[in-house]
């Protein structure tokens, strides 16, 4: 190997830190094989104009710029409030199946769930509802998930570790703003055809992007249609113990094998006219369909508790449908004296049910059934407006204000029957009403070569009402203000290398699924005469809860190479205070119809809490650092998370479901004189414990994911891609205790996961 290049005072410094990002990984484990991280994709050098694509693009390929949007490690670099650009390049670079795939690679991004599951992404570890997700900059919809987008419909994704004014302050965690593909001028028509297989399982999809111009008038088509199935198999023992002697006093093991099938659709569609002089009207409609069923077979193998279940073995069988349309506008004008006038807005409806069937055995004798049928209908209009303008002669002063108005609107049935009679109220339906409005202006500065700023102030209401079966009508109400200031320092203007520095006020609303105070049963002790177990409460809402608010700063120091790539060391602290956390404790007696003291799940305020972390992030090619090294792209990065509830008794007393940090370690490499392109991925989440309240606490085992692709161009036109997810895969155990007066419940839950080896064929027509 040959020196590394000192071409610049801080490479020192900033070397390390990439060094230590990739150590890191390989020191949290140190038995072997070490499974490490999976990373975000690289930055590409440069960036083609929208829609123009070069004739191989392997991830070590140069660009050089002659027009079109800013690059993506510009737009990071030059944007005043902490931003990670990831473009269509890294988006495609794997052939993902899903968004959440995409994202787990992204820094300090994490996913819930067992390996290959995918799950709703987390910023800094934190739950859910830390995160906010935005499509297109806009909120997304209650009951919107990933699942609904396909990778084929992204054009971009950007992630803002600090919240705006204009983005948003529902954000303690952060913001994932998912962009769709943007309508531009180039003509594209490319299709993907695939099918993934796991545990013997396959799930075929095929994919299409389309964009066309026509004089004013450009438009952008994509569809996707997929049909997952699959095979899991989970396993779990519940076990009450001698809390002094640790002596197993009864124990109860389960075993159960699912088999799934899904068929999916996925349109949308973005259909925009611009003016001669900077006018733009935008119209983005979309469709989401699908249809699902399941069948189930589980089996009690060992029944030795004081109270074992009226059952050995059962099934069920379900079948779900959920259908969503959406549809967004937006209308730009420019106004005299250089004002800038945007109106947007989008609507989204939904309808879904679900129907599922559940027969419980005992040595062969049916002794019950349960029948669960739903309907959902969910709508939502959100309303916005901004007003901008350019201050002063050039484009270094800008400001910004404008409004948000949502109504959203959602109307469920249920229907619980045990043995054909009604479990629970008489009327489990409801309905709820959430309105909410926000104002916010910020403003945006250059004060001088070196300093920038980047100063707003938000402030939004939200009230949201329900209407219980019995006549009552629930309500919440929160109004909060927040004050949110970056600021970004060069010390040399003619260097890339710059400081960031951030003070906010976020905070996180309740979500209407903890509002609503209906009861959910444990189908386990659905006989509401009997006391259940804490390991299989029951679970209702809390009417009463108070957003949790977050005072934070954030500091960081970032150096952009010259030929591309990026290091950078990100520090944050936040300070929570009516912490919101889901508690299990038994109520005597429930405020719901039950005639005994039951064990009860519901979320509360439970006090002050606080987290902070580092951010370690290094992307760049090896032959940048080391004279005649391969040109390998490398992607690493490593955080590292601490928190606590001050409510709640120590050790490991912190934030529900956040791990003590995350690790990613990725690699590409072209075979030069061939068309092939290999690359993989390693992901590392260390396990943890995490005390819940004085009497429960939940471990979480370490998760570590192994990908690797491979990418053979045959030509311009036509492409085919090798991808194994998980090729690591190992059985995914968690555990809850409680420790009771008398005993000592613990609940061990084993979930298996498996390889997917997935194949496809990319042809652009």
């Amino acid at each position: 190997m040959g020196p590394v290049k000192p071409d610049h005072p801080w490479s020192g410094g900033l070397v390390l830190a990439a060094v230590f990002s990739s150590c890191a990984v390989a020191q949290t484990t140190p038995t072997a094989p070490a499974p490490a991280a999976a990373a975000s994709a690289p930055a590409s050098a440069a960036s083609a104009p929208r829609g123009a694509r070069p004739p191989v693009a392997p991830p070590s390929q140069r660009v050089e710029i002659t027009g079109g949007r800013e690059s993506d490690a510009d737009q990071r670099r030059l944007s005043t409030a902490a931003k990670i650009v990831i473009g269509r390049e890294e988006i495609e670079r794997f052939g993902d199946s899903s968004v959440s795939e995409v994202l787990k690679r992204l820094p300090g991004v994490t996913t819930s769930g067992p390996p290959g599951r995918g799950g709703p992404p987390r910023m800094r570890g934190l739950g859910a509802g830390y995160t906010q997700i935005l499509v297109d900059g806009q909120r997304a919809p209650a009951g919107f998930s990933l699942d609904q987008l396909t990778p084929e419909q992204l054009e971009r994704i950007e992630i803002f570790r600090a919240p705006t004014a204009e983005t948003g302050a529902r954000a303690i965690g952060g913001t994932i703003n998912i962009v769709l593909r943007e309508a531009f001028r180039a003509r594209l028509n490319d299709v993907r055809a695939g099918v993934g297989i796991e545990n013997g399982k396959a799930t075929p999809g095929l994919f299409w992007t389309h964009n066309d111009s026509r004089d004013n008038f450009i438009y952008n088509l994509t569809a996707g249609t997929f049909f997952p199935h699959g095979r899991p198999v989970s396993s779990g023992t519940t076990t009450d113990e001698d809390p002094d002697t640790g002596a197993v006093l009864g124990r109860e093991s389960y075993r159960a094998e699912t088999v799934f099938s899904r068929a999916g659709l996925n349109l949308n569609a973005r259909l925009q006219w611009r003016g001669d002089g900077g006018d733009m009207l935008m119209l983005s409609p979309g469709l989401f369909a699908t249809r699902g069923e399941s069948h189930t077979r589980f089996d009690i193998t060992e029944a030795t508790r004081a109270r074992p279940p009226g059952y050995d073995s059962g099934y069920s069988n379900s079948d779900n449908h959920s259908v969503t349309a959406r549809l967004n506008l937006q209308w730009r004008r420019r106004l005299p004296d250089d004002w800038r006038l945007e109106l947007g807005g989008h609507a989204n409806a939904n309808r879904g049910g679900s129907e599922s069937l559940r027969h419980e055995l005992l040595q062969g004798l049916e002794t019950r059934t349960e029948r669960v049928t739903s309907d959902s209908r969910e709508h939502n209009l959100n309303l916005n407006g901004k007003l901008s303008r350019l201050l002063g002669s050039g484009a270094d002063h800008t400001f910004v204000g404008g409004w948000e108005a949502e109504r959203q609107h959602r109307d469920e049935e249920r229907i619980t029957l045990s043995n054909g009679v009604k479990v629970g109220s008489d009327d489990d339906d409801f309905t709820a009403v959430v309105q909410r409005l926000a104002l916010y202006a910020q403003d945006e500065w250059t004060l001088s070569p070196n300093w920038s700023m980047h100063a707003g102030l938000r402030t939004e209401s939200i009230r949201t009402r329900g209407e219980n079966p019995d006549g009552t009508r629930p309500t919440n109400s929160s109004r909060v203000t927040t004050p949110l200031v970056h600021f970004l320092y060069k010390p040399d203007p003619k260097q890339r290398d710059q400081i960031r520095i951030s003070l906010t006020r976020s905070y996180k609303s309740p979500t209407l699924n903890n509002l609503i105070a209906r009861p959910s049963y444990s189908s386990r002790y659905s006989d509401l005469t009997q006391t259940n177990d804490a390991t299989s409460p029951d679970r209702v809402g809390n009417a009463g809860l108070r957003p949790e608010l977050a005072t934070g700063i954030d500091v960081a120091v970032e150096r952009y190479l010259a030929e591309g790539g990026v290091l950078s060391a990100n520090v944050f602290v936040r300070r929570l205070t009516d912490y919101i956390r889901t508690v299990t404790s038994l109520q005597r007696p429930v405020d719901y119809p039950a005639k005994a003291e039951r064990w009860v799940s519901r979320p509360e305020n439970v006090g002050r809490a606080s987290t902070a972390g580092i951010e370690l992030e290094a992307k760049f090619r090896l032959d940048q650092l080391i004279t005649d090294a391969p040109r390998i792209e490398v992607r690493s990065n490593v955080s590292a998370f601490r928190s606590r509830v001050d409510q709640v008794p120590g050790p490991d007393n912190r934030l529900d479901q956040q791990p003590p940090g995350t690790a990613n370690l990725g690699l590409d490499y072209r075979i030069r004189g061939t068309p092939l392109t290999l690359g993989g991925n390693l992901n590392l989440t260390p396990s943890y414990r995490t005390q819940v309240s004085e009497i429960q606490a939940l471990t979480t085992p370490v998760k570590h994911q192994l990908d690797v692709y491979a990418l053979w161009v045959f030509d311009p036109t036509a492409q085919l891609r090798l991808n194994v997810t998980n090729l690591n895969a190992a059985d995914y155990v968690t555990s809850s205790v409680f420790d009771l007066d008398t005993t000592r419940q613990r609940q061990v839950s084993t979930s298996r996961t498996y390889v997917n080896f997935r194949i496809s064929l990319e042809l652009k027509l």
